[in-house]
């Protein structure tokens, strides 16, 4: 299979063709070989437009709502990025062509591994794990330009609206475990400016400040 052909369809009829329009965003998901981030049993449906198991109960992003959440951060080149949820590594690599620098936690060590082996082999080099209770965010490399989230919160966690710059931005599916409003926050100094985006259904954002094991 051709995967820079699949790549490029994805790109312009699943991502661009449903409105992602960032020039920036664009091109990064051209660069980044997304069936290399998904078990090779799933590697001919990784430029699809649907979700795929990872294990550990977690999925990666069908390819519109990577595209979308990237754009919702407004970046510009250059930022520090906090994500919540490494995964696969998949929207980490993303990012990583955007954004200087990019600071990912996530709370299972076994897809911490595996996204490390394979962000090494893309060259991914700017991107930071963390294995830890990822509702916390990562406070001693905060602040950050834009926070994004890849499992639905019951709510906001407090950490990450203190984790943010003045002028950041956060991007998060909040809701009930099985259906979400991706909502898009900005900071402007003391001051937080709160809009939904779409509906979206992720995995549940498990943690001292999300759902708890049991709930789930």
């Amino acid at each position: 299979m051709d995967f820079s052909i699949a790549r490029r369809r994805m790109v312009e009829q699943l991502v661009k063709g449903k409105g992602v329009s960032d020039p920036l965003v664009l091109n990064a998901m051209l660069a980044v070989p997304r069936h290399l981030f998904v078990e090779e049993a799933f590697q001919s449906q990784a430029y699809s437009d649907f979700s795929l198991p990872i294990g550990e109960k977690q999925t990666i992003s069908q390819p519109y709502i990577v595209g979308k959440m990237t754009e919702c951060l407004l970046l510009k080149g250059g930022e520090r990025v906090l994500e919540v949820g490494t995964g696969s590594g998949y929207q980490a690599a993303v990012l990583s062509q955007i954004a200087s620098r990019v600071y990912s936690v996530e709370r299972h060590p076994a897809l911490a591994r595996r996204a490390r082996k394979v962000l090494d082999q893309t060259g991914c080099n700017n991107v930071h794990i963390k294995v830890t209770d990822g509702t916390f965010g990562w406070e001693e490399q905060a602040p950050f330009d834009a926070i994004i989230v890849t499992a639905g919160s019951p709510s906001v966690p407090e950490k990450y609206l203190d984790q943010l710059t003045c002028t950041g931005r956060l991007v998060i599916p909040v809701g009930e475990k099985g259906s979400q409003i991706l909502k898009r926050i900005i900071r402007n100094g003391s001051q937080f400016y709160e809009e939904n985006i779409l509906d979206c259904r992720f995995v549940p954002l498990v943690g001292q400040y999300g759902w708890s094991e049991k709930d789930i």
